[in-house]
C-alpha cells in the first residue's frame, strides 16, 4: 500500500563530497540544512549576512562577498519598533547591536572572514524563499528592520528578474558548482494564493539557468503534505521534516563513498551536544 506520492528525481551529476568548501545562502531553510551539513563534517559557511529571502538580496550578498568592501557609517540604520539597536539593510536583525561602532566591528569582522571563505569555495547552495521584495529609496533591502512600512515599497519580482539575478551569480562564478533549491517554508502574509504565485516564479526562474536542482519544496509539498510535519507556526518544516529532507539529500546529492564517514561525524556531533544527567 502507498500512502503518498514519492518525488522521484535523479542523483546529482556532481555530488557533494567532504573535501568541498560550501557556501549556503538564502532562506532559513538554508540555515537548517547548513547546520546538518556542518554536523556531518562538511566545510560550510552559512548565510554570513543572516537569512536572505529573495533572489535579488542573494545576488547583492554575492557581490559584497566578491568585493569585500567594508560596511561604513552610511550603512548603519536605526531599527524601528523601539528596538534601540543598529543594523543595516544588508543584514538580518540578528546582527543588530547597541551602537553603530559595535555593529560595524562585528559586521566587518564577519564580512572579512566570509569573503576569504567565499573566494576559496567550490560549491554554492542557493535556497530561494520568496519572489516578494521590499525597496527603500529604490534599493531592494534584505530586511526592513522593523521600520515603518510607509518607508518602503513592495513588489513581486518577475520570473525574468529572478532569472537575471541567478544568471548574474552563475556567469560571474563559473568556478563554483551551483545547487538551487526552493524553500519549503511558506510566506503567508499575503495569503496562500500569493505564496503559490511567488513560489511558482522562483521555480520557473530556477529552471532557466544551467545549475543542478534539489527538490526540497516538492518533497515537502508531495511527500510531507500533513500539518504534523510543520512546526507550531504551521509555516516552517518541523525538525522531523528537515531530517527527512536531509536524508533524501544524502541519498541523492552526496558522494556514496562518503556516507559512512558522514554517519560517524553525525554520531560524534550528537555526542558533543549530549549533556549527561547530573546527580
Amino acid at each position: 500500500m502507498k500512502f503518498f506520492s514519492q518525488v522521484v528525481f535523479p542523483p546529482l551529476e556532481s555530488p557533494f563530497c567532504l573535501q568541498d568548501r560550501i557556501v549556503l545562502l538564502g532562506s532559513c531553510f538554508a540555515d537548517s540544512i547548513g547546520e546538518k551539513m556542518a554536523a556531518a563534517g562538511f566545510d560550510v559557511m552559512v548565510n554570513p549576512f543572516g537569512t536572505l529571502y529573495n533572489p535579488a538580496s542573494i545576488e547583492q550578498a554575492v557581490q559584497r562577498l566578491d568585493s569585500g568592501k567594508p560596511f561604513g557609517p552610511e550603512d548603519c540604520v536605526q531599527m524601528g519598533a523601539g528596538a534601540g539597536r543598529i543594523c543595516s539593510f544588508w543584514h538580518h536583525t540578528s546582527f543588530a547591536r547597541a551602537t553603530a561602532e559595535e555593529f560595524l566591528s562585528n559586521a566587518n569582522a564577519k564580512l572579512q572572514q566570509a569573503s576569504e571563505f567565499w573566494k576559496s569555495a567550490n560549491r554554492l547552495v542557493l535556497t530561494l524563499g520568496t519572489s516578494f521584495v521590499w525597496r527603500h529609496d529604490g534599493r531592494i533591502v534584505a530586511n526592513c528592520l522593523k521600520r515603518p512600512a510607509g518607508e518602503f515599497t513592495r513588489e513581486m519580482l518577475t520570473v525574468e528578474q529572478s532569472s537575471e539575478c541567478l544568471r548574474s551569480i552563475a556567469s560571474a562564478h563559473p568556478e563554483k558548482k551551483i545547487l538551487l533549491t526552493v524553500s519549503p517554508i511558506r510566506h503567508l502574509g499575503d495569503g496562500a494564493h500569493a505564496n503559490a504565485l511567488s513560489k511558482a516564479r522562483l521555480l520557473l526562474a530556477a529552471d532557466t539557468i544551467a545549475a543542478e536542482y534539489f527538490p526540497a519544496y516538492e518533497i515537502m509539498m508531495d511527500e510531507l503534505r500533513d500539518y504534523r510535519f510543520y512546526a507550531d507556526d504551521l509555516v516552517h518544516p518541523s525538525p522531523a521534516a528537515v531530517s527527512y529532507i536531509w536524508e533524501r539529500f544524502l541519498a541523492t546529492a552526496v558522494l556514496p563513498s562518503d556516507l559512512d564517514q558522514i554517519s560517524r561525524n553525525e554520531k560524534a556531533a550528537r555526542q558533543m551536544t549530549h549533556r549527561p544527567n547530573l546527580v
